[in-house]
């Protein structure tokens, strides 16, 4: 976490120490855990509900983009298998570049169904999303994938726009 000023050191112990005691006590903190305990607070919070599905879950659902993002960067983290595949498929669904961008990040990589790993990646190349943001992309990229990208190129051609570059690395 780095240093941090001794008010934040000192508000990120006893939210920790209340999350711990009662895992309700985060929907109050941590969306003051940046701003109140600086920077790796929310993470560090998220880590003290040791895998609670159903109080993560919230937290996203509650949460603006900041914390939505958070929560999705350290999914990999928090042990919960396949159970945030809600979570993930939710980010994949919004206009928030940002959002869906960490949605095809290692969690999204590892449990992501086929089809929905090809759907974001799409979504990513409408948004403008860099391919190279996302997780695990050579490894998952599949006959299906690369003929989706052609076909998006294909179109693209038709229509006289530019092809990005980083589609034309991979078909």
């Amino acid at each position: 976490m780095g240093e941090m000023e001794p008010r934040a050191e000192e508000w990120l112990a006893r939210a920790l120490s209340q999350v711990e005691a009662d895992h309700g006590a985060a929907h109050l903190l941590f969306p003051q855990a940046e701003r109140r305990g600086g920077t790796g607070a929310r993470r560090a919070l998220l880590a003290a509900l040791h895998g609670d599905q159903a109080t993560i879950r919230a937290l996203y659902e509650r949460g603006d983009s900041g914390e939505r993002l958070t929560i999705l960067a350290a999914l990999p983290e928090l042990g919960l298998g396949a159970a945030a595949i809600p979570l993930v498929e939710d980010a994949l669904r919004t206009n928030d570049a940002r959002l869906v961008a960490a949605a095809l990040g290692p969690y999204g990589a590892q449990w992501l169904d086929d089809h929905a790993f090809r759907q974001g990646v799409l979504k990513c190349v409408f948004m403008e999303i860099p391919l190279a943001s996302i997780a695990g992309l050579d490894r998952r990229t599949d006959v299906e994938l690369t003929r989706m990208l052609s076909d998006f190129a294909t179109e693209r051609r038709a229509a006289g726009r530019p092809v990005p570059h980083d589609i034309l690395e991979r078909i």
